[in-house]
């Protein structure tokens, strides 16, 4: 993983404490975060509390069935709320984007790739995604995934897949799927870039809000953790971020919604415009709506808001209720 601080070390004695999903991806995120604020602050002792979290728990449901937007996140913000952790790291993607009172994101890593990967079975090695033979089981535990390559591939057959990212490997080798779409960033943050067989472009899936980022949440008004944190703090991540995650709330949708994402800079070195492209779907991928809006990146939340209120008028609403509806958990 990249450092972006461009900080020089200070000198910060004290203890902040971590809270952490105990997942191999998730601990690999925590250390680096750890690393990188040791690095920046030498006299700082950092402590890690790993735990399990819902999502973790419940491995026999699909993640739209539980019905739960803080799936993998809220044993973590329990222990900032109780005074038993200062910080949270999570994967942006999985963070809601209505926090609990009192907690804040403080702040947004440098982003890897963003892309979703394709990864293959060893007798698909000479196959793309295009070229899988009719019937291919691809397992994918994302309604954004199912829908977008339902609409693109309506031959391929799809399967729900849970488990950490390496056990979800262990049963594509193990012949149970013909392959897998999972994050890029994640496989390249297992040192598992190699199993990447394909990047898939962004007219097939865009990617999660908040994909391939870190979001570090902590309390609201801990002026002290905010200025160690935020070394961490990318801009350009920050602002692509910010505008993903508006277009997210406006539209009311959890992470377990089909809605997807790209955002770009219209110049080099992140200048010029900002670019945000969006995208509502119907699980069963017949209904796909996708546009593009573009503006000032001094206001990215303005530009996720007004994108979502353009899908809208175009009948995104319906869709989501319709999903909403058809996933809602049984009382």
């Amino acid at each position: 993983m990249t450092s972006s601080t461009g900080v020089a070390a200070s000198s910060a004695p004290g203890l902040l404490r971590i809270a952490s999903r105990r997942s191999q991806l998730a601990m690999v995120q925590t250390h680096w975060v750890r690393d990188e604020l040791q690095r920046a602050h030498p006299g700082l002792t950092i402590s890690i509390e790993a735990m399990a979290t819902q999502g973790d728990k419940i491995l026999d449901v699909a993640l739209a069935k539980i019905g739960d937007k803080g799936l993998f996140t809220k044993e973590l913000e329990a222990q900032m709320l109780v005074d038993r952790a200062d910080i949270a790291v999570h994967s942006l993607k999985d963070l809601p984007t209505n926090l609990p009172q009192g907690l804040i994101l403080g702040c947004i890593s440098e982003r890897e790739d963003p892309a979703d990967a394709l990864v293959v079975h060893a007798k698909h090695s000479d196959k793309t995604l295009a070229t899988l033979p009719e019937g291919a089981v691809v397992g994918t535990s994302s309604l954004r995934r199912l829908a977008q390559l339902r609409h693109h591939y309506p031959q391929l057959s799809f399967k729900d897949v849970r488990g950490n990212v390496i056990t979800r490997l262990e049963k594509l080798d193990s012949g149970e799927f013909d392959c897998l779409i999972l994050a890029a960033a994640g496989l390249g943050r297992l040192g598992l870039a190699g199993r990447i067989h394909e990047l898939i472009d962004p007219a097939i899936s865009l990617h999660a809000v908040g994909q391939g980022a870190l979001g570090i949440e902590c309390r609201d008004g801990d002026t002290a953790v905010l200025e160690l944190i935020r070394v961490l703090e990318h801009r350009p991540t920050a602002l692509r971020c910010r505008a993903e995650r508006a277009f997210l709330r406006e539209l009311e949708g959890g992470c377990q919604v089909p809605i997807g994402v790209n955002t770009q800079f219209s110049g080099p070195d992140a200048s010029g415009e900002l670019l945000l492209t969006g995208m509502v779907a119907s699980i069963d991928g017949q209904r796909l709506l996708r546009d593009q809006i573009s503006g000032a990146q001094e206001d990215p939340e303005a530009l996720g808001i007004a994108l979502a209120r353009r899908l809208r008028q175009q009948g995104a609403g319906l869709i989501l209720e319709e999903i909403f509806a058809s996933v809602r958990p049984e009382a």
